[in-house]
């Protein structure tokens, strides 16, 4: 955290708040791209040609490839979190 010495409390308290505003918005927008990456790296492998209506293979490759996506997020993610823990103890 920033050095917030020379603020008056309540300065200090609007400035952490407007920090933890910052960590919000920056948590949304890695959401966002992460949304973003997965349509993207999807919908090339599995949309041969757009219709009206998704086919089952699409529909299916779609589901697949979008939850294997998101189980890998999750096991860096869980990764991450064991190497930090483990550096904190």
């Amino acid at each position: 955290m920033d050095n917030f010495d020379n603020f008056s409390s309540s300065e200090k308290a609007e400035a952490t708040e407007l920090q933890r505003l910052i960590a919000i918005e920056q948590q949304k927008a890695q959401f966002q791209a992460q949304v973003h990456t997965f349509t993207d790296v999807c919908w090339d492998k599995c949309v041969d040609s757009p219709g009206s209506k998704l086919d089952y293979r699409t529909e299916t490759c779609l589901v697949s490839c979008v939850e294997r996506f998101i189980d890998t997020t999750l096991t860096i993610t869980n990764r991450f979190t064991q190497m930090v823990q483990k550096g904190t103890h």
